[in-house]
């Protein structure tokens, strides 16, 4: 632990920079922004391989390959989806109502970065922050402090180069506890983007300084007896599989009705998923869920089957895609029925719809309400019904959920890194979250009399014989 005397002044020195390359930004018009972003966007582009290879190297989480994958939604579709946003001044006028909204910056901004996607969130939020005109500053996770870096200089130099505010990037090249905590309570930062761990995001928010974070996503994917098993089995181990399992939104149980059951299983082991028998599935919760705190032990984040069935101390076949846990229940004393960002995917049959749908409930409830669902069905009814019934900022249909819910590839939802679960998750809302959710909004309102309202018979309004339902006649008749 650094000591109050080196803590402080850094990230005074930290904050000092941010707020003057803060108030320069204030003074960028639309097209010097868009410029600014436009070069970061390339650089981080043409960057995407190396950095993928970094953060697989430094971390050993994943596969360098899907990490190039992120690396381009992150640089490429983020760039697209806000290019064209208005973030400066003047972004709507309605002469009608008399409401014009003019875009602010919120400020400086600090970025905390999870190990899962270190250089991916890192380019990400440094895109969306600078659309906005806010600096940034990035606080990696300590085991990717390397590639998170090398991110941020990358993009940090581009941003120069277009002719960015000095100190509009910065980053942490050491990251510790006392540190993080003191940039996140600082008077001057604005807001807080916290993706990461539970206990990370909690500190964010009680921090006393606004904050966008995300919740934990234990996501149930049903195949529903409609769907087309074949595929829907295709695309969850296309999701499951990317990069070893370690997007939030990646799923984490199967809920099939029995009728399906067997077809289901056949389709996954043609596809090289291994079922776990009774005593494996034992060997594996102990070590895939820490058994005091209920976390995932770190130690299997991103490793591939095949090393977490050695750790379990069991073998697979070395070309195993994922290991299968049928369970009978949804718990603690059902450990792999949590969330595990790992190519471990739990198995539930039931007799039927209602109870599938219950058993989805369950799992959303466990551990990741308010983040994602998934649904394989070709009846649109259930598919609605479903979706109403999960506590779910996302419903995926038909779709690999972890790269359906990121966006930009199977679907028009912003692409993001940063996925709001809504108060269920206790986030402020569900969005994908993307340069829009980082501008203060100012609203000048032109006098517009409410003609109802100066005609109706004030006197109405004393009189305690006079309902609710008398002051709406007087007040529509005058419309």
């Amino acid at each position: 632990m650094e000591n109050e005397e080196i803590v402080i002044p850094k990230v005074e020195e930290l904050m000092q920079f941010a707020s003057l390359a803060g108030a320069e930004f204030t003074q960028l018009n639309q097209e010097q922004t868009d410029k600014i972003v436009e070069s970061v966007f390339k650089a981080a582009y043409d960057n995407r391989i190396s950095l993928a290879k970094m953060a697989n190297e430094e971390t050993g989480i994943g596969k360098w390959e899907d990490k190039v994958i992120k690396n381009v939604v992150a640089s490429l579709l983020v760039y697209e989806d806000i290019k064209d946003l208005k973030t400066v001044g003047i972004i709507s006028e309605d002469k009608k109502l008399g409401v014009v909204e003019i875009a602010q910056p919120m400020g400086p901004v600090l970025a905390i970065i999870p190990v899962t996607n270190p250089t991916s969130t890192t380019i990400f939020k440094i895109l969306i922050s600078l659309k906005s005109r806010n600096p940034v500053i990035i606080c990696p996770s300590r085991n990717a402090i390397k590639c998170s870096s090398e991110a941020a200089r990358i993009c940090y130099e581009a941003a120069l180069e277009a002719d960015a505010p000095e100190y509009c990037i910065q980053w942490l090249d050491k990251v510790t506890r006392d540190r993080t905590h003191a940039l996140m309570s600082h008077k001057k930062l604005a807001l807080i983007l916290a993706t990461g761990g539970g206990g990370l995001v909690k500190s964010a928010y009680s921090s006393g300084t606004p904050t966008i974070g995300v919740g934990a996503g234990n996501v149930p994917v049903y195949i529903e007896k409609s769907a087309d098993v074949p595929f829907a089995v295709e695309q969850i181990l296309i999701s499951k599989t990317f990069d070893n399992g370690t997007i939030c939104s990646s799923e984490q149980a199967i809920v099939v009705e029995k009728s399906i059951e067997p077809e289901v299983e056949k389709e996954f082991k043609k596809r090289k998923a291994y079922f776990l028998n009774d005593e494996e599935i034992i060997k594996l919760s102990k070590i895939a869920i820490d058994p005091n705190s209920g976390n995932m032990n770190p130690f299997i984040v991103g490793k591939s089957p095949v090393v977490i069935a050695e750790k379990a101390d069991f073998n697979v076949p070395p070309d195993t895609s994922v290991l299968i846990a049928k369970l009978k229940g949804v718990g603690k004393e059902h450990p792999l029925s949590s969330e595990v960002l790992a190519p471990i995917l739990a198995f539930f049959a039931v007799d039927n719809f209602e109870e599938a749908i219950k058993q989805c409930i369950k799992l959303n409830y466990h551990g990741g309400v308010g983040h994602s669902a998934s649904i394989y069905s070709n009846d649109d009814e259930k598919i609605k019904y479903f979706a109403r019934n999960m506590n779910a900022g996302r419903i995926v249909v038909n779709t690999p959920s972890s790269q359906g819910a990121v966006g930009g590839i199977f679907n028009n939802i912003s692409p993001s890194l940063t996925l709001g679960c809504g108060t269920g998750g206790k986030n402020i809302t569900t969005d994908n979250v993307t340069a829009r959710h980082l501008l203060n909004i100012q609203r000048i309102t032109y006098r517009r009399t409410n003609e109802r309202f100066f005609k109706t018979d004030a006197a109405v309004f004393y009189d305690e014989n006079k309902t609710s339902e008398d002051i709406l006649k007087n007040y529509n008749k005058n419309y």
